[in-house]
């Protein structure tokens, strides 16, 4: 189907805009993309318990956010999330990160911990990203009691590069600890050092998307070159998961965008799990773009997608 309306619309605003760098640099370019990605008249969040606290970590403490529904309680659910970012940007405060952990907490009655993972910036590399996710994770499990949560019913996730990091540290663990959480959810998630080349029918796609929303191969390898300190081959299985063994990952579902350069990675991954015979479901959100967890719930595939992630967690 066409880009959803409520992107397609505001195209004109990013014409000739083709690097967020430069944008920012200029005034006049910077209010134009601010007006891109305003919420507009977005309703607000839902209002949960909110408290800042920090899990312990090999390299300090991990800032977390923790989500809490109103009422007190124990052997709730709980969902540990990640927002993206390309690894070195992003924070708690960002819609994709503080929206859909309240959306989510208010929908399935769960705790919510969103993880302010140290950024690939200023000399930071992996595995430090990837050890800060390992290390929030594992102090949900052990603090689930104090937290509210039952542990038998964590699930991770993450959007785009915190999918990536989820991946990972759930990997991590299994390998480490012989854990798995009840399920993986992952949003527009990209688990490759290169990426596989697109289909003709997503280049085709991609052709309507103005330039400044795209990932072409050069930019997603400054990506991984970024986030992995060097060339896309330092990358092991749990940098970029495509390349782990997989066999005894809990289930994973995977939500994608239909106008995205790196849905390619995520059908790749998914077919991955498939024949390690890792029970997943891969759901395609028509109309929508890379990072569609930063639009409001009243647009209508964003309120599917936090539907069903919200499913998954409850269960």
């Amino acid at each position: 189907m066409p880009v959803h309306p409520s992107q397609a619309s505001r195209f004109a605003l990013l014409d000739g805009l083709t690097s967020f760098e430069a944008a920012m640099a200029d005034p006049a370019s910077r209010a134009r993309l601010d007006a891109f990605m305003s919420l507009g008249e977005a309703p607000p969040a839902p209002d949960v318990h909110v408290r800042d606290t920090v899990a312990p970590g090999p390299h300090g403490d991990v800032p977390v956010r923790v989500y809490s529904p109103a009422a007190d309680g124990t052997g709730r659910p709980g969902f540990v999330w990640m927002h993206g970012g390309a690894f070195r940007a992003g924070d708690l405060d960002m819609p994709e990160a503080d929206r859909t952990a309240r959306e989510v907490c208010a929908r399935a009655g769960a705790v919510v911990v969103s993880v302010d993972y140290r950024l690939a910036v200023d000399g930071v590399t992996y595995p430090v990203p990837h050890d800060d996710v390992v290390a929030a994770v594992r102090w949900v499990r052990d603090e689930a009691a104090a937290l509210g949560v039952d542990p038998a019913r964590i699930t991770v996730g993450g959007a785009s590069a915190g999918g990536n990091l989820a991946t990972g540290a759930t990997l991590r663990l299994r390998d480490d600890e012989g854990w798995q959480p009840a399920a993986l959810v992952l949003a527009y998630t990209t688990t490759h050092a290169v990426l596989p080349p697109a289909s003709a029918e997503l280049t085709a796609l991609m052709a309507e998307v103005p330039v400044l929303l795209r990932f072409p191969p050069a930019a997603r390898a400054g990506i991984t070159r970024n986030y992995v300190g060097g060339a896309e081959s330092r990358a092991d299985g749990y940098a970029m998961p495509a390349g782990a063994v997989l066999t005894g990952l809990c289930p994973v579902v995977a939500l994608t965008a239909e106008y995205d350069d790196l849905r390619v990675s995520a059908e790749h991954f998914t077919a991955a799990l498939a024949v390690a015979g890792v029970d997943v479901r891969q759901v395609l959100l028509p109309g929508m773009l890379h990072g569609f967890l930063n639009l409001p719930a009243t647009i209508g595939p964003v309120d599917r997608a936090l539907a069903l992630m919200s499913e998954v967690v409850a269960s």
